[in-house]
């Protein structure tokens, strides 16, 4: 693949996992992929070979380390402790079915975690690896980010200018790519939480 006119910045989640599998929400709980997982992740390494990338970025827990190797691109991979999941406090491992149990309504986008982060501390981390990332990027073009589903949904939400909790209006699933550039110098969504077989 020949180098894009813009910088592009490539989400890749990370492979399933018992708890991503369960809807049970995964912060630092460091959950291994299921095999199902790791075969979600084999599987993007033949599109990802194609695909030249002037770095990856990934989150230092483990379930998306084992992504990004699987995936064919843990060689040359640099842990980003900015790209950890959202930090969900003491409703880690709580679906959000139990959380509204006592808070009525509840998501992570409009209400906080106690103990964990809001959104204003999560929209400070992905403005930072935007930057980061393209930096990285002014050399060839592309930068992989491998990581977890709110993190990632609310770094698109912050690249089109809508902020972390922009992120609400964009659904991820496992092992998703999405890639995030321009059109006429706007930012845009190019593609949107693909898979292998999509």
């Amino acid at each position: 693949m020949t180098a894009p006119a813009h910088p592009e910045l490539w989400l890749l989640r990370h492979g399933a996992t018992a708890w991503a599998r369960d809807g049970r929400h995964t912060s630092s709980t460091d959950l291994p992929l299921l095999n199902e997982g790791e075969e979600q992740a084999r599987q993007l390494a033949p599109l990802l070979a194609t695909v030249g990338f002037a770095a990856v970025l990934v989150s230092p827990l483990q379930r998306a380390r084992q992504t990004c190797d699987l995936a064919g691109l843990g060689a040359k991979a640099e842990i980003c402790d900015d790209l950890r999941e959202w930090n969900y406090g003491s409703y880690e491992g709580l679906t959000t079915a139990e959380i509204r149990r006592s808070v009525p309504g509840w998501t992570i986008w409009s209400h906080p975690c106690p103990e964990g982060e809001d959104a204003h501390a999560v929209e400070a981390r992905c403005k930072r690896v935007i930057a980061r990332a393209l930096t990285l990027a002014a050399a060839e073009g592309r930068v992989a980010l491998v990581a977890h589903g709110h993190i990632l949904r609310s770094l698109a939400g912050c690249w089109l200018g809508l902020g972390a909790t922009g992120g609400r209006l964009l659904v991820l699933g496992t092992a998703g790519i999405s890639v995030l550039g321009q059109e006429r110098e706007q930012r845009a969504i190019l593609r949107w939480n693909a898979t292998t077989g999509s």
